[in-house]
């Protein structure tokens, strides 16, 4: 079965004045849309075909740009749009605060490990809080559409946590000024979903 745009889950403003509907939409509809579409055509007639994302990019020759570019960037979309919400997003609780606090120390440090992540990438790519086997979680970043699912990745494990530092996630309305993008961010994050996540992949 053919990969599909999923949808947002709330409105193209609904994140205002943190993420402009503007940008919204052309992330979501334009390039997200671009990735699902080049991702189809190139694992169809393929033994990759019929196969789930996560299969795909766990065993993902890394030669291979068409699915690494495409396939990362509709994995890396799809959670990027859940682990944002403009309203019920909960806060930092149960395992995974003590988990958070056991890496870093408390919420604050996660923070600024995560956000010195993101601001310190260069180029385009993306920020991770991620989780492995057992619980314990760790903070990278990867350039361009890669993610710690993929093979011979900065850091393993399972992203529950995603922030796009591609220039076409912010520029419209923050120009060159990432960090106050990534701040933004944190104004937004749905930590319901990333509990959730947290709990599944530990």
């Amino acid at each position: 079965m053919a990969f599909e745009l999923p949808e947002l889950g709330y409105a193209h403003d609904a994140l205002e004045p943190n993420i402009d509907a503007r940008t919204m939409e052309i992330h979501h509809g334009k390039h997200h849309q671009g990735y699902t579409n080049n991702l189809n055509n190139a694992v169809a007639g393929t033994d990759l075909e019929g196969k789930s994302i996560e299969d795909i990019l766990g065993n993902l020759d890394m030669s291979n740009g068409a699915v690494r570019n495409n396939g990362g960037g509709f994995y890396n979309h799809s959670l990027f749009w859940t682990v944002m919400n403009p309203e019920d997003k909960g806060y930092l609780s149960g395992d995974l605060k003590d988990a958070i606090e056991a890496a870093f120390g408390s919420k604050d440090a996660f923070i600024e490990a995560f956000s010195k992540a993101a601001a310190t990438q260069f180029g385009s790519g993306w920020a991770w809080l991620c989780v492995h086997p057992g619980g314990k979680v760790e903070v990278c970043s990867t350039p361009n559409q890669d993610n710690p699912l993929m093979p011979s990745v900065t850091c393993g494990g399972t992203p529950i946590l995603g922030l796009d530092v591609w220039e076409h996630a912010y520029y419209l309305n923050y120009q060159n000024r990432r960090p106050d993008y990534i701040s933004a961010f944190f104004k937004v994050v749905n930590w319901n979903e990333v509990e959730k996540r947290y709990a599944a992949a530990k």
